[in-house]
């Protein structure tokens, strides 16, 4: 006992929580504070996890050494509801007051049309699906139903505990990469717009991406070479562990502690968080706005290795009224929004095709519910959750359909009806993950990661 506790406190010297003597160019020694700087690199403190047991618990989740196809997912939340009939679903021929002020526009798949504000995403249909009908009775205005698919009881009680579908990509599927985070939140309002692992364990938490980003740089005046004297002391701690015959948890954790340190000095992070290092044409292509950034972010995290990505642009962004009502200073009307939602959508889809990342990254587009098939007297939509529209794309999917329908004015669904569950099942079947796999509350109960009997969309794969 007293063996493996001296290990561990060499270990903590070496990468946690004292210091590391290192040399200045002139000979002097100077001190590193390993806390505050694990902090700023993001090394430390993700929801409260260490880096080395972050990356230890991931590895045993997953299923260290078995093979996998490196999936990922991008999810857009939203927020706020977009408008099922102003955007993927219109209804040309209903009266005014249902169509409402927007023309449809053909896409490249024949008969189908969308609104005429995203022209965009009309010229790469055959890359997308829309789902008409998805079922959003049981969606409040949180993001706890379909980033968790969750059942329809757990409107009014936060969802009960259960995970996100990103803290269950965590757990049950860890990251594409050694070192890097599963699951990565850009968002701007986090508790409105971020569901995470609610109860399946603090390991399993979204990293805060808008936190992390800009904080991998070193302390001032040390440098990476400098940085490689503490393979030397790593190289002591593997000696002492050897002579204290220390237990095979300090063996873990010595080696899960290298490749939390080889994440710094291999600078993958840093280099995943760093939009200057892409060319002014493509931060150009995504747009020099929030949502824009965050999906060009979103490309070069999974490319890094993130499993599972959500992207918002800010809480209640998309709860649409009226085209002039002020929220925040900022006009919520359609017609400046969408614009920027079709030019970020082609810009991604586009940029992960030429990359070869289309067909292993799964992308979603949703939020809370559709909006009321009548136009109020602000010249906007209200709450309506009996049906709403999505977007689908990547994943190596079947793509240029359209799955399901509303009725004639967009007051319900029509044809093919698709839960939340059945979102939940196609993510986890991109993923990799057992549908029918199940996660243990704190009372000790086994529970579903898919409810409801959710399936894959049978006409997606």
């Amino acid at each position: 006992m007293k063996n493996a506790e001296a290990a561990r406190h060499a270990a903590e010297h070496v990468v946690g929580t004292y210091g590391f003597p290192l040399r200045q160019p002139g000979g002097d020694l100077i001190r590193v504070e390993s806390r505050r700087w694990f902090l700023q690199t993001g090394l430390a403190g993700l929801a409260g996890v260490s880096v080395p047991s972050l990356l230890r618990h991931h590895a045993h989740a997953a299923g260290e050494g078995r093979a996998k196809r490196k999936t990922s997912v991008i999810l857009f939340w939203l927020s706020g509801g977009p408008s099922h009939l102003d955007m993927w679903d219109p209804k040309p021929d209903a009266p005014r007051e249902v169509r409402g002020p927007f023309e449809s526009i053909p896409t490249k798949v024949p008969g189908v049309r969308i609104s005429e504000h995203l022209p965009l995403q009309a010229g790469i249909m055959d890359k997308l699906t829309i789902l008409r009908a998805v079922d959003a009775s049981a969606s409040g205005h949180t993001p706890i139903t379909f980033q968790a698919g969750t059942p329809l009881a757990t409107r009014d009680n936060e969802g009960a505990g259960y995970p996100s579908m990103g803290s269950v990509a965590a757990k049950f599927r860890g990251p594409n990469h050694p070192g890097m985070p599963a699951f990565v939140g850009l968002a701007d309002t986090w508790r409105s717009d971020v569901y995470g692992a609610g109860h399946l364990g603090g390991a399993h938490e979204p990293v805060n991406g808008k936190e992390v980003a800009g904080r991998f740089s070193l302390p001032q005046g040390v440098n990476v070479p400098r940085l490689h004297d503490r393979r030397e002391l790593l190289g002591q701690l593997d000696r002492l562990r050897r002579d204290l015959e220390a237990s095979d948890e300090v063996g873990r954790m010595d080696r899960f502690a290298h490749q939390a340190f080889d994440m710094v000095l291999s600078g993958r992070a840093a280099r995943a968080f760093d939009l200057g290092e892409e060319s002014e044409k493509t931060r150009d292509a995504y747009g020099r706005y929030s949502l824009g950034e965050k999906a060009l972010l979103a490309r070069r995290l999974v490319e890094a290795g993130v499993t599972f990505v959500l992207v918002s642009a800010a809480w209640g962004y998309w709860d649409v009224h009226g085209d002039h009502v002020q929220w925040g200073g900022i006009q919520k009307g359609l017609r400046p929004i969408l614009p920027t939602l079709d030019r970020t959508t082609f810009a991604l889809i586009t940029d992960l095709e030429t990359r070869g990342l289309l067909d292993s990254t799964l992308v979603l587009m949703l939020g809370e519910f559709g909006r009321t098939p009548v136009i109020n007297k602000d010249g906007g939509r209200d709450h309506w959750e009996k049906v709403m529209s999505m977007l689908i794309a990547g994943g190596g999917l079947r793509h240029g359909q359209v799955i399901g329908s509303t009725d004639r004015k967009g007051y319900d669904i029509a044809t093919r009806r698709v839960s939340p569950s059945d979102l939940a099942a196609t993510v986890y079947h991109h993923l990799g993950i057992d549908v029918d796999a199940q996660w243990v509350n704190p009372q000790g109960r086994p529970l579903p990661v898919v409810t409801e009997g959710g399936q894959p969309i049978r006409e997606l794969l």
